[in-house]
């Protein structure tokens, strides 16, 4: 037979009956004589609200390598199951959800991918005039898509941002090979020719300039995939999904539309009777654009040094441009909720700080755009502290705030004059950063360090207020501030070891007794239902409330002897940090803060160390952390990036035509749509962030591409016997018309991330503002720049060669 023990309590009765002594004369002295026993919280340290109603926080953190959509759902799906079995009266409710964003995020995204598809096709439509040359290039764009989702699916990736991001933007670009290769096959059957001779006439002509325009997109991305570091994370799915779009795109440019032209495309071919005006009048457009625009390069071919003159000022200006646009790491996006920090003067109760929350629980939750409220008293980003809070703010759906001051930006900027005018605590509602775990806060993370290796705390609090001051009276920065304090009102123990030794009191024994009384120790646990719960012993709180109660405390001396704690030590009241942070080994006060309206994150960085500069005293230093350090990181890279660009595609270039003279014609166009990238960026208030670098690196290929089609046909010309200036106009004219449709497909697919709203639209717009200012500009300049640059490096180089070539013999 099993024998079973009960050794742990299972009621807070038994806790009570529990004999702690037993007297001479047979008493028994129980815990209820002496003290109480009560079921309770582990920790009465923080307590949490939901819209002021008392509640308790499950907070859920996701694996590494886990998907956090999925694991939102799969908690929601549980939190429904475990609803049915809940007391009567308790309702559950999701108090703070960061998926959202990422959701909402993700179907703005496809709805914008959607878009773009539609514009395109629609584009493709107007220029090409007919459902059959239609229908070619528009079963590129969902194969392509498929194909890249394979890809994806390979490397591992995942359907996110930022590859959404990369289709979006692929939209317009892959059914730029596919349209070349139809326009000009309708363009060949229009003079005569079969569809199966015309398709096979336009591969020759067209192979060269199809795959040298694919490796020129693929080049600038590929290098791009290698980059370490947060900047390089960001770059690299996007960069690989354009990648393999183009790929995908290219080969069925060269397969797939050739033969689908041949089959489908008949001579003769007219659009029906009611589209027949709107076309006719659009092809009479057209070649009004084409004769006005050979015009004006016939007379811009007289009076080449005057454009050369210009093309060098404009570059002058794109280097301007980039000292003058601000620059930034990511884009203050409006996440659906944000972040009130609570900061009471130290040393006060938590009840203190109770109703300090309870005051901005009010002015949040008058707020319409507000759906609820989660605060967590006795807590901050820093530390678990009786006078600090944080309030978490859910806000309504995006479509239901479209105003500006109905966004995060628009809430947290209403509140600031509200907040200041609660004189009982410092409260500063923040934005979160869009990466999670690059700072705790939006805005700037500056790490203030004391290098002296000093013990004196006080100096570094001194400078942190000098630096505080300072900044939130200098222009461009502004909720500046630190959580960190070293006025807590502190009590100094001071222990008389003498006096204890005489007494024959352990010293372990008198810092046991403190511990347990004033704090609290953990003894064992004891079971209540099916779970497992811990015992704590602890001094009643009427007994642990006063300085004076630690002198009434009494420990067990070796002899037997309760000896009282007032003769064996002294309380020295003192102020002091009750935290105290170290960053790369050295003490540091973390200083947050943001930009001020109008201005970027780049210009707060570098207003602080201007500050700092001149108001930190000998010994101090600075450093940059989280998202303010991969900032500056990647504003180190960023040229690194873009050169290597440039550098891969001017050796795929010169691997492709075998000389040096084709890909510098080629590449000169890139500084035109570098220029309109940050004309496009300065015009809207926009920086310079990651997502616009990700567009300007982008811009390197696409700008090269129209004048990739007017170098490949003007070189075709020469070699037919045209002389160079003449070659050059041709082709420009003879190219005009798809080249006009590629960028115009490919600036529709981009417009729609330009004017994207709702979440995540922050980021849209920033890379779409870049590439769509970039190619708009790069196709208008580079249609009246690139020919007169072939006329005259091509005149130049041929000259120069004829010279060295004829020089032995003159000798001879």
């Amino acid at each position: 037979m099993d024998l079973r023990a009960l050794s742990r309590f299972s009621d807070v009765s038994e806790f009570e009956e529990m004999v702690l002594k037993t007297e001479e004369n047979g008493t028994l002295v129980r815990l209820r004589d002496v003290g109480r026993a009560e079921l309770g919280a582990e920790d009465y340290s923080t307590f949490l609200r939901f819209s002021k109603q008392n509640a308790v926080g499950l907070g859920i953190t996701q694996l590494p390598g886990s998907n956090a959509l999925d694991v939102a759902q799969a908690v929601k799906r549980e939190m429904a199951v475990l609803a049915t079995s809940f007391p009567p009266g308790m309702e559950y409710q999701v108090a703070f959800d960061t998926t959202l964003f990422v959701e909402e995020s993700l179907a703005e995204v496809v709805k914008t991918l959607i878009g773009a598809i539609l514009l395109v096709i629609l584009v493709i439509f107007i220029f090409l005039q007919d459902w059959r040359t239609t229908l070619i290039p528009s079963i590129t764009i969902p194969l392509s898509l498929i194909g890249t989702f394979i890809f994806v699916r390979a490397f591992g990736f995942s359907i996110n941002s930022l590859t959404l991001f990369g289709l979006t933007l692929a939209t317009g670009m892959v059914v730029d090979d596919a349209i070349i290769v139809v326009e000009n096959i309708s363009s060949l059957i229009q003079k005569g020719m079969t569809p199966r001779q015309a398709a096979l006439q336009s591969m020759q002509e067209l192979s060269s300039a199809v795959v040298a325009t694919s490796l020129v997109l693929m080049a600038v991305f590929i290098p791009v995939a290698f980059f370490p570091g947060t900047t390089g994370a960001l770059y690299r799915q996007f960069a690989l999904t354009i990648a393999f779009s183009i790929l995908v795109s290219t080969l069925l440019a060269l397969t797939l539309t050739p033969s689908l032209s041949a089959l489908l495309l008949r001579q003769g071919q007219q659009p029906p009777r009611w589209l027949g005006w709107v076309f006719d009048r659009f092809n009479r457009l057209q070649d009004w654009w084409q004769r006005g625009y050979q015009r004006i390069l016939n007379q811009l071919v007289r009076i080449k040094g005057i454009v050369i003159g210009v093309f060098i000022l404009l570059l002058g200006l794109t280097g301007l441009l980039f000292t003058w646009v601000p620059s930034g790491f990511l884009p203050d996006e409006d996440q659906g909720y944000f972040v009130t920090i609570i900061q009471a003067p130290e040393g006060v109760s938590l009840n203190y700080t109770d109703k300090v929350i309870a005051q901005v629980e009010d002015e949040i939750l008058k707020l319409p755009e507000v759906v609820a409220t989660f605060a967590v008293g006795g807590f901050s980003f820093s530390g678990s502290t009786a006078n600090n809070a944080v309030i978490f703010t859910t806000l309504k759906p995006w479509d239901e705030r479209t105003r500006p001051e109905q966004s995060v930006q628009g809430i947290i900027g209403g509140l600031f004059p509200k907040f200041i005018s609660i004189p009982e605590a410092r409260v500063i509602p923040v934005n979160l950063p869009v990466v999670q775990g690059l700072g705790t806060f939006g805005g700037f993370t500056f790490q203030l360090q004391d290098r002296r290796g000093n013990s004196n705390l006080n100096d570094l609090v001194q400078t942190m207020g000098q630096i505080i001051g300072t900044a939130n009276q200098t222009e461009g920065l502004s909720a500046v501030f630190s959580t960190f304090a070293a006025n807590t009102p502190q009590l100094l123990v001071e222990v008389d070891r003498n006096t204890a030794k005489a007494l024959d009191v352990s010293i372990d024994d008198l810092f046991n007794t403190l511990e347990t009384a004033i704090g609290s120790q953990y003894v064992n646990d004891f079971t209540l239902g099916q779970r497992n719960y811990r015992v704590y012993v602890q001094a009643d709180q009427q007994f642990r409330g006063k300085p004076d109660d630690v002198g009434n405390l009494y420990v067990r001396s070796q002899s037997g002897q309760m000896i009282p704690l007032s003769s064996l030590v002294t309380l020295t009241p003192t102020t002091g940090a009750q935290t105290i942070n170290h960053y790369n080994l050295f003490r540091s006060i973390e200083i947050t803060g943001s930009p001020a309206q109008g201005f970027s994150s780049g210009d707060a960085l570098d207003r602080m160390e201007e500050i700092a500069a001149t108001a930190l005293p000998p010994g101090f230093g600075y450093e940059w952390s989280g998202s303010s350090l991969e900032e500056i990181e990647s504003g180190g890279q960023a040229p690194l990036i873009f050169g290597l660009g440039l550098i891969f595609v001017f050796l795929v270039l010169a691997a492709q035509y075998e000389n040096f003279v084709d890909p510098l014609i080629i590449m000169l166009a890139v500084p035109l749509a570098i220029l309109g990238a940050l004309l496009a960026q300065q015009a809207r208030g926009l920086v310079n962030d990651v997502y616009c670098q990700v567009g300007l690196v982008m811009l390197i290929g696409l700008a090269s591409k129209n004048s990739i089609l007017i170098v490949e046909f003007a070189n075709q010309l020469r070699q037919e016997g045209l002389p160079i200036a003449k070659a050059a106009v041709e082709a420009a004219a003879d190219r005009l018309r798809p080249i006009l449709m590629t960028a115009f497909s490919t600036l529709i697919g981009i417009f729609p991330l330009t004017t994207a709203t709702g979440a995540g639209a922050g980021s849209r717009q920033s890379l779409g503002t870049a590439v769509f200012g970039g190619m708009f500009v790069a196709t208008f300049l580079s249609l009246f720049v690139v020919p007169i640059l072939y006329i005259v490096i091509v005149g130049l180089s041929d000259r120069t060669l004829k010279r060295f070539r004829t020089k032995p013999v003159e000798e001879a």
